[in-house]
C-alpha cells in the first residue's frame, strides 16, 4: 500500500480510516481482503474506509462488455462486488464498509437485504445534510436525485460483496468529479441514464464535509447490535 498518511477515528464499535491521497485500486482490494479475513476471525474491529481512487473503471460481477464504451480511456478492473460498470476518480468519495453482520444480529440470522436498505438510507440521510433529496429507484440500486434539468440522475452508487457475513466494497458519492468521465461506460448498465454530483447541483461541499455527514449518520443506520 502507498506510504500515505491515514487518519483514524475510533468509536465504541468500529474504526474509521480516512486516506488523504488517492489509493490504487488493487491496493485497496488487498487491504480489504486482509481486513475482512481478520474481522471474520474476530482478530480486529470493523472498519469504514473513506478514500478516493485515481481515474479508473470497475466491472462488477454483472458487467457486460458492451457497456464499456471507451476501454482505453482509463484502466479497467474486474472486481468481485455486485453490479456492473462504474467510474471512480478524484472528487468522488468512496466509503468501503467492512461490517460483521452476523455479530451485529446477536444470534439472529443476518439479513443482506436489510443491510442494503440501511446503506441506501445512510446515503439519503447524508445527502440531506446538504439540502439534497435523494431517492431510491425500483430495479436500480443506488441513490437518485433530480438534476438541474429536472431529470432523474444518479448521485451515489452501491456495490457490495459479503464473505462469511462480513461486508466489503461499499458506496461512492459524486462530490465534485469530472462527470464527463462517466461517458466511457454505460453507468450501472442503464442506457440513457444521467449522472450528477453535489457540485453540479450547486452544492459547494468538500470531501471532508461529506465525511463528517457520513460519520454523523452512521450509528443511527448501523446500530452495533440489533
Amino acid at each position: 500500500m502507498e506510504n500515505l498518511k491515514n487518519n483514524y477515528t475510533n468509536t465504541q464499535t468500529l474504526d474509521w480510516k480516512i486516506s488523504d491521497q488517492p489509493i490504487e485500486y488493487n491496493n485497496a482490494i488487498d487491504f480489504m481482503e486482509s481486513k475482512v479475513k481478520s474481522i471474520s476471525s474476530k482478530q480486529t474491529r470493523e472498519m469504514v474506509w473513506l478514500l478516493e481512487h485515481p481515474h479508473l473503471y470497475t466491472a462488477g460481477t454483472s458487467a457486460r462488455s458492451e457497456d464499456l464504451i471507451q476501454p482505453d480511456k482509463f484502466p479497467v478492473f474486474k472486481t468481485s462486488r455486485g453490479g456492473k460498470y462504474t467510474y471512480h476518480g478524484p472528487g468522488q468519495r468512496i466509503a468501503y464498509v467492512m461490517l460483521d453482520l452476523a455479530s451485529r444480529k446477536k444470534g439472529k440470522s443476518p439479513d443482506l437485504h436489510e443491510f442494503i436498505t440501511n446503506i441506501e438510507n445512510w446515503l439519503i440521510a447524508t445527502l440531506s445534510h446538504f439540502g439534497i433529496s435523494g431517492e431510491k429507484r425500483n430495479g436500480s440500486i443506488g441513490i437518485w436525485v433530480k438534476n438541474k434539468s429536472g431529470q432523474d440522475a444518479k448521485i451515489a452508487a452501491i456495490g457490495i460483496r459479503v464473505r462469511h457475513w462480513v461486508t466489503f466494497h461499499g458506496v461512492s458519492i459524486n462530490v465534485d468529479p469530472d462527470l464527463d468521465n462517466f461517458e466511457g461506460i454505460i453507468p450501472c448498465g442503464i442506457r440513457g441514464s444521467n449522472v450528477t454530483s453535489l457540485s453540479e447541483l450547486g452544492i459547494k461541499a468538500t470531501l471532508q464535509d461529506v465525511d463528517k455527514a457520513l460519520q454523523r449518520e452512521f450509528d443511527y443506520h448501523f446500530p452495533s447490535h440489533t
